[in-house]
């Protein structure tokens, strides 16, 4: 009985922690500075390896933008999302150049999400993971969290 207890409560907790994404505890500062000046610094779990190393392998062209970096802090945070990414095969295809908006876990989550929102000049993209998760940048993502710019007014 007691077995079936604990089965019972650890599968009721899951959900729980999959919305739970917070940045590892050896997030380099390197990480944050950079990648947190111009968007969130995504939880790495986001992305599978392989699309981190390409992410990281196209900064001088990152989204639109010159993102280039040092050698030693793209050795470092290279290594850091690589160490801390996501399992390739839940999370899905990234696309190219990877998105994390593009990978099946993303597309799975916020497939009622009316493509009007992600338009919402508020919201700009559904990349903007803060316009609607409040706790984006803690690592909450839970959906008792969000709010969505439209419904706010």
């Amino acid at each position: 009985m007691k077995r079936i207890a604990l089965t019972l409560l650890l599968g009721l907790s899951l959900p729980a922690l999959a919305d739970r994404l917070p940045l590892p505890t050896d997030t380099p500062a390197s990480y944050k500075a950079e990648c947190g000046s111009c968007h969130i610094a995504y939880p790495p779990a986001l992305l599978a390896a392989g699309d981190w190393q390409r992410v990281m392998a196209g900064l001088n062209k990152h989204y639109g933008s010159d993102a280039a970096l040092d050698d030693k802090n793209r050795q470092e945070i290279t290594a850091f999302l690589k160490r801390h990414a996501g399992d390739a095969g839940r999370l899905g295809r990234a696309g190219e150049p990877p998105r994390i908006t593009q990978t099946a876990r993303f597309v799975h989550k916020h497939h009622e999400v009316p493509q009007k929102f992600w338009r919402d000049p508020r919201v700009k993209s559904a990349a903007n993971c803060e316009a609607c998760h409040q706790r984006a940048a803690e690592g909450s993502y839970s959906e008792r969290e969000i709010s969505i710019p439209e419904l706010r007014e």
